[in-house]
């Protein structure tokens, strides 16, 4: 398959693999921020392909994973004070919020329902037009743009009983929290694909100049994955940070405008609060007024105070890459893909969810 078949060829991933071996000369943490890259890199054994000199880490790159407490709380009290309709992607559905989960919401008899687009739930409120239909807006860059789409379509078909409930998030702003934490510790970025495919290559440029750490945006084979970690090596050992991408059959270093366009007419940027990380400045998305009829938080005067995660899970340290997953208490005992405690064992695209799958032994 084109585009596919030439990123696994085994012996350019071997000399690949050598490459880096021969050029790094210390130890050098790299992190990825990309759930795809995650489930990526250790289905196709990466890791153990690298040097014990090179670690990978894996960062806050789950857009499931990092959507806090008090949003999942607050999908669940709209189901049960106002009887919506919540329509979400279905990893979100078994996310756990302080008490419950939305699947054990509808277990109970609430109106939630999965979608595959945005799209599909302002269709859904057409169907039903007695009933207030409220999707859950969460995702980074990559969705943003498509739940913008549904807003300014819901708009333009005069559907009423539409409305989201924002949680979109912004990655740039991440990356500069994670450098500033004392506790993290990062020599250089593989950047998104699928994100920086909306915001572009030199979106990572502020990061590069600002804290001198080499940015690379990859693809998703074995192939994209480690020439995107020989350039990052390479930069770290010369001590020459820019950003490079990897990934240029389907990354430009501008981006989509088209698709920044539409997410920017709907919404504006604001603080907001990351699983593991706090609230980060300028991080999230927030209806812009001319939307606000829109926006379910104001329609259904919504109040989200930040909460403490749930007692026991790390699943923030793993997304800050202060701890791997093993280092997790609950991991493979109290918390699995079956009976998950935390968000990042439930998504498709979480960390312990791909230790649990690829490296559990």
């Amino acid at each position: 398959m084109k585009h596919v078949d030439e990123y696994r060829r085994k012996e350019v991933v071997a000399e690949l693999a050598r490459e880096i071996t021969a050029k790094i000369d210390r130890p050098v943490t790299l992190m990825e921020v990309c759930g795809t890259h995650t489930m990526a890199i250790h289905r196709h054994g990466i890791p153990d392909l690298l040097p014990g000199r090179l670690r990978l880490l894996s960062g806050p790159g789950c857009p499931v994973c990092v959507t806090a407490t008090v949003f999942i709380d607050a999908a669940i009290g709209l189901s049960r004070k106002y009887g919506v309709t919540v329509a979400t992607f279905g990893d979100l559905v078994r996310v756990p919020g302080t008490w419950r989960s939305l699947e054990r919401r509808k277990a109970e008899g609430a109106d939630v329902v999965t979608v595959y687009s945005p799209l599909d739930a302002v269709s859904l409120a057409e169907r039903r037009l007695d009933r207030q239909v409220v999707f859950l807006g969460v995702g980074f860059e990559t969705t943003a743009p498509t739940v913008a789409l549904s807003v300014r379509e819901a708009k333009r078909k005069g559907v009423r009983n539409f409305s989201v409930l924002v949680g979109n998030k912004l990655v740039p702003p991440a990356l500069r929290a994670l450098l500033q934490d004392e506790e993290v510790n990062v020599d250089g970025f593989i950047c998104p694909g699928h994100v920086s495919t909306v915001i572009g290559a030199r979106a990572y440029e502020p990061i590069v100049d600002e804290f001198g750490v080499p940015c690379v945006v990859a693809g998703f084979e074995p192939v994209d994955v480690l020439a995107a970690v020989l350039w990052l090596v390479e930069m770290v050992v010369e001590n020459a940070p820019r950003v490079r991408n990897a990934y240029t059959r389907v990354v430009t270093d501008d981006g989509n405008p088209a698709a920044l366009e539409c997410m920017y007419e709907v919404f504006d940027v604001e603080d907001s609060a990351w699983r593991g990380l706090g609230r980060i400045p300028a991080s999230g998305l927030k209806m812009k007024e001319a939307y606000g009829k829109f926006d379910a938080q104001r329609r259904f005067d919504i109040e989200m105070e930040d909460v403490p995660d749930e007692s026991g899970c790390r699943c923030g340290d793993v997304l800050r890459g202060v701890i791997e997953p093993t280092e997790c208490p609950l991991f493979d005992e109290g918390c699995t893909p079956q009976r998950p405690v935390g968000p990042c064992m439930v998504s498709s695209e979480g960390t312990c969810s791909a230790f649990y799958k690829y490296r559990r032994k």
